[in-house]
């Protein structure tokens, strides 16, 4: 592996944003079938989102009851092994179309590629995203309010707290279960509408969910005026490639990157999008994962149609 910025006339095949499991996958593919990937990560490690989910992982029918520290540390033999370059703390800044490739502007400098992959991942949407009383707030921290699941909420003492639960999908239900499973005295879940597979809906007592609208204070650490000590926000994920605006990518209704079911393809000729960034398929590792092949071989079958 190589931490370090190549020499500029170099132009990879692609160049890959994002070591988590699609963006891992895709180079690890790119490289054995004998193509040159460049994969390029904002963080210290390769993992992405397996960094922060400390469970054991047994819907992985590859790697049962394997923790996703566990998993990421795979993704990281795995590169090795098929030597894929990879450079690490170096978030990109700016991505544009040039000469009928593309360049990647990172803090330390540029780089070129014939092909460009997205696979960021997403970041927890915040109360900020989805509440105009508290967009003024975008950014701040407030004391006893957790967001989106991860080690936060495994190294949070719940012991005799009340927990207001905001967020009626999985990840609400999961995390008020948790909660009430290690010593809170309540864990009330806020949710506008159900989303959560019923398993975890009919484990929580119907008096510990409130359905409907309602108002957060988070300075108080209110939801419709009752007290809590402890919010927890659930309101699902948005994409990060703020990065990428320049390129025009279509989007959903959402926010997600618009892609071609058949090859990863986004709107943009030679820019793919895998895993979470565009929601192709229920969001786990597996299917991220094969995501990045198809995106891989989408790009092989370019390569070779062109030469």
């Amino acid at each position: 592996m190589v931490n370090r910025l190549m020499h500029d006339e170099q132009i990879y095949d692609a160049i890959i944003i994002g070591a988590g499991a699609g963006g891992a996958s895709c180079a690890l593919w790119l490289a054995r079938l004998g193509f040159a990937p460049l994969l390029v990560e904002a963080g210290a490690q390769v993992g992405g989102l397996c960094l922060a989910h400390p469970f054991p992982d047994d819907w992985n029918a590859s790697l049962p009851g394997h923790t996703g520290p566990e998993v990421a540390e795979n993704f990281a033999i795995s590169l090795r092994r098929a030597q894929v370059p990879l450079l690490l703390s170096q978030p990109v800044m700016a991505v544009e179309s040039i000469n009928g490739g593309f360049a990647v502007t990172t803090r330390e400098g540029a780089l070129r590629g014939r092909h460009l992959v997205l696979a960021t991942g997403t970041r927890a949407r915040t109360l900020a995203d989805a509440d105009a009383e508290t967009a003024s707030d975008r950014g701040r921290p407030f004391a006893g309010v957790l967001v989106g699941p991860g080690d936060h909420i495994v190294a949070q003492n719940f012991n005799g707290l009340r927990v207001a639960v905001l967020g009626g999908g999985d990840n609400g239900f999961e995390n008020a279960l948790y909660a009430l499973d290690h010593g809170a005295e309540e864990a009330h879940v806020y949710a506008r509408t159900i989303r959560a597979q019923r398993q975890f809906v009919r484990r929580l007592p119907s008096s510990q969910v409130m359905l409907g609208e309602y108002r957060v204070d988070p300075r108080a650490r209110t939801v419709n005026g009752r007290a809590y000590d402890l919010i927890m926000v659930f309101y699902g994920w948005e994409p990060c490639v703020g990065f990428a605006q320049g390129l025009g990518l279509a989007r959903s209704g959402r926010g997600f990157i618009e892609t071609d079911m058949a090859t990863a393809q986004t709107s943009c000729e030679g820019v793919y999008a895998v895993g979470e960034v565009a929601q192709r398929f229920h969001p786990c590792v597996v299917t991220a994962m094969a995501d990045g092949v198809t995106a891989a071989k989408a790009i092989q079958a370019r390569i070779e149609a062109l030469s």
